[in-house]
């Protein structure tokens, strides 16, 4: 259970956040920002030790879970541990006047009111790297290759459809600041899940994602989505107007199946599923069907633990089935996805019981002097090599926009 208390009223809030946040990468926490889609104001959660994230998961939709923050990689592994980072400090810019307080940080109270008001907000704020080395970046003819051996792959039946990526460096304007590229992106996609997350171990992630993985409202209702297809929204035309052409159709009915056939497993059959409609994210059109099961009236306490286990990595990421899509993946692409096409999101913030957690796309990873952008195409029978490299081109531009 949270506390809350009084928080500096003197600072503006656009101030207290900067503080806050340069506190957590001063003195080397974890620290996530987030901005809920169609929200106006952003939300932070800082750990106070790196020691208390929980490594596993969570059971990230039920009401008994802690409050924090989830962030979990494509797939785990040594190098890339799956995050929960307690919300010892929870700051909503909607209540400005107010922190909210963990009973360890309680304790701590008058340690941390010294230490927020002692410490300069440094201009552009520091920020954690990863250790790892960043991914080699493809080339569009390396790229090409991927994709042809992709097509190949589920056209002689290994897979039924696979995803396939690449990494993308950029130089870092002169003193990029990580928090104002984060206020910037939620000013650019009002409709997306903003996000920049920074712990030791993982490094520093900025995004703007359209995609939910999972999420369970005040309203106790499970949802998810089958998000595929992607084209540009061309100027002056409504997203109504676009005109799909049947490579996507394809592709989004088979990411709708595979949700449709995770509920299957959990033997449910009280769902509503709406779509497929075409959405906007950013100036890229995408299918869309959504997916909602009222808990209320459903005997699975667990469902929402349950689904997550079995979307993630979901078929719009890694490919159908999941196993040779993901066999396919690691002796093709040729490099380490990391948090890209993982998850992340709150958990029990703003109160017991609600989490909402999203698909880490259209990001980015930050290093010392460079950013790392990712992005990925889902590959079906007919897909064109050309194509596909410039679909991930016009994906490449919603995150990379911050960095002009």
């Amino acid at each position: 259970m949270l506390q809350t208390v009084a928080w500096n009223p003197d600072l503006p809030p656009a101030a207290r956040l900067r503080r806050l946040v340069a506190l957590a990468l001063s003195s080397g926490r974890p620290v996530a920002l987030w901005r809920l889609p169609g929200e106006a104001a952003a939300r932070l959660c800082l750990s106070l030790r790196v020691d208390d994230a929980y490594v596993g998961l969570p059971p990230a939709l039920e009401a008994s879970a802690p409050a924090g923050f989830a962030f979990f990689p494509f797939q785990d592994s040594d190098h890339n541990p799956p995050l929960f980072l307690p919300a010892d400090v929870y700051f909503d810019l909607s209540r400005p006047d107010e922190v909210r307080l963990s009973a360890a940080a309680v304790s701590r109270l008058p340690q941390l009111r010294q230490q927020f008001a002692a410490l300069p907000a440094p201009d552009p704020l520091p920020w954690h790297v990863r250790p790892r080395h960043a991914p080699r970046p493809a080339t569009q003819p390396e790229y090409e290759v991927l994709v042809r051996a992709g097509v190949e792959a589920i056209r002689a039946g290994t897979v039924q459809k696979v995803v396939s990526s690449r990494a993308v460096h950029r130089v870092l304007p002169a003193k990029f600041d990580a928090l104002a590229a984060f206020e910037e992106l939620q000013l650019r996609y009002p409709t997306a899940f903003v996000s920049l997350v920074s712990a030791p171990g993982a490094g520093t992630w900025l995004g703007a994602t359209p995609e939910v993985l999972a999420e369970v409202g005040e309203d106790q209702v499970f949802r998810t989505m089958a998000l595929a297809g992607t084209q540009p929204l061309l100027p002056g035309h409504a997203p109504s107007e676009a005109i799909w052409r049947q490579k996507e159709i394809e592709e989004q009915a088979l990411v709708a199946r595979y949700i449709v056939n995770c509920f299957k497993q959990v033997r449910l059959r009280e769902y509503q599923e709406t779509g497929p409609r075409t959405v906007a994210a950013g100036d890229v059109l995408h299918l869309r069907t959504d997916f909602a099961v009222d808990l209320r009236n459903v005997p699975f306490a667990t469902l929402g633990t349950d689904m997550l286990r079995l979307l993630h990595p979901t078929s719009a990421v890694s490919g159908m089935p999941r196993q040779a899509a993901l066999d396919f993946i690691k002796q093709h692409e040729g490099y380490d996805r990391a948090y890209y096409a993982g998850f992340l999101g709150p958990v029990n913030l703003p109160e017991p019981g609600a989490a909402r957690l999203y698909v880490n796309l259209r990001c980015l990873q930050l290093r010392p002097e460079q950013a790392v952008l990712y992005a990925g195409t889902g590959l079906t029978p007919d897909s064109d090599p050309t194509k596909e490299w410039q679909e991930t081109e016009l994906k490449l531009r919603t995150i990379g926009a911050v960095l002009e």
